[in-house]
């Protein structure tokens, strides 16, 4: 008879258990009247914002500089697929030696695995000459880069 006793408790106490959790549950979807709005709100702001300010240039205002920095550089600096590197007057000389309009006719038309205008298609065609003739006078040439009007 010893043997049943445990089992009795156990069958008083699993409901006794379950009856005081579900008391203790119930109360938790309550809301208190102490929450105040704004206070959650600023505390749950983020730690940082990010900002994007979108600037426009108007087409035809920039430098060979400001181009190739923005748009060339990503394969001349690093000489990728196949592209002749910014500065190296071996690579470079073949393509000078056919002159600046037609480099920047090729520039314009896209070579090899250069798309059009570097990707970039709202460089206007004097745009791309400012670049040829930027990064073909670093590789040693001597081309006059067309002037920014203003």
């Amino acid at each position: 008879m010893s043997n049943h006793r445990p089992l009795r408790l156990t069958r008083f106490a699993m409901p006794v258990a379950a009856l005081a959790a579900a008391v203790l549950l119930a109360g938790c979807g309550k809301q208190g009247a102490s929450v105040d709005p704004e206070k959650t709100a600023e505390l749950i702001q983020p730690v940082a914002r990010v900002e994007l300010k979108v600037q426009k240039i108007a087409p035809g205002s920039r430098t060979g500089e400001q181009i190739v920095k923005s748009v060339c550089s990503g394969c001349h600096d690093a000489g990728s697929l196949g592209a002749p590197k910014t500065g190296d007057a071996g690579a470079w000389g073949p393509r000078i030696a056919l002159g600046f309009d037609a480099l920047t006719k090729s520039a314009i038309a896209g070579k090899n695995q250069m798309p059009p205008r570097g990707g970039l298609g709202d460089l206007t065609d004097t745009e791309v000459a400012r670049a040829v003739a930027y990064l073909a006078n670093k590789a040693g040439s001597s081309f006059t880069e067309p002037p920014v009007e203003q």
